[in-house]
């Protein structure tokens, strides 16, 4: 197991934070913090409830012997960005980890994003995922990510998953989740990528990424407007953000139309 350590090598605490949003997710939050427990590193779990109106609190009381998951509630519903940045002001490790309540990790993941984060000396990790339906069942579809992210790439297309994000704690800190009504996790990891300019990432699908109609984001149209409130709310001017939206989205065509190619291979 990876332990954190200080400079004189003592035991200092968890070396990751895991921060799981959860809202009305009892079917599958079991999931998501049972993934998060089979990493082989020393880590905390921080689960903030949204005034979930389901059974989550229940299953969530099967943790309470455990001493590494942490279960807060929010006295209000704010939204999943202001409960990940509550999750992140609690947390007590070097590094934090994303992972949505109805998403799941693969053994290793955590521990291999470690080493990556070491060997290139990038502040933010990311992986690849591989989609899965709303029951769980895998497509087989995964989307690849680079090992090496630079900024100028993020501006064109937004290869980095909530999810699958392994970030330091300080820079979390630094770069809060802000703005809701755009994707206010691509705009962080374009403010923190426009000041330390690299992230790394593991080019495996460590990450099983459920699909939903029913998120903020479902909507393609209203998906694209909140794209293009990124770029606004990165202080660019109409022009600028007209250009780098058309880029992402011409990105996004050729990816997806690839996706379809691919599928239709394996049917045939």
């Amino acid at each position: 197991m990876i332990n954190s350590q200080d400079d004189e090598g003592v035991l200092s605490g968890p070396l990751v934070s895991v921060v799981i949003p959860a809202y009305n997710c009892a079917g599958t939050i079991r999931q998501a913090v049972e993934s998060a427990l089979a990493q082989d590193v020393d880590l905390e779990i921080i689960v903030i409830d949204d005034c979930s109106k389901d059974g989550s609190a229940r299953v969530m009381e099967d943790y309470a012997p455990n001493p590494v998951v942490f279960y807060v509630r929010n006295e209000k519903n704010c939204g999943a960005a202001a409960s990940r940045n509550r999750g992140a002001a609690l947390a007590r490790g070097k590094y934090t980890a994303f992972l949505d309540a109805d998403d799941w990790w693969e053994e290793g993941k955590l521990k291999k994003q470690l080493v990556r984060m070491q060997e290139s000396g990038c502040v933010l990790c990311a992986t690849a995922r591989e989609l899965v339906r709303p029951d769980g069942t895998r497509t087989g579809c995964v989307i690849p990510v680079k090992e090496r992210i630079t900024y100028r790439e993020l501006l064109r297309h937004n290869s980095i998953n909530c999810s699958s994000v392994l970030v330091l704690t300080d820079v979390c800190r630094e770069f809060p989740m802000e703005h809701e009504e755009a994707h206010e996790d691509y705009l962080t990891w374009l403010r923190i990528l426009r000041k330390y300019q690299t992230a790394c990432a593991v080019n495996e699908p460590l990450l099983r990424y459920r699909l939903s109609n029913t998120g903020k984001s479902g909507s393609k149209a209203k998906s694209a407007k909140m794209t293009f409130r990124v770029y606004r709310c990165m202080g660019f001017g109409y022009v600028k953000a007209a250009l780098c939206f058309i880029s992402y989205t011409m990105h996004g065509i050729l990816k997806y139309a690839g996706f379809w190619v691919d599928s239709l291979r394996r049917i045939c």
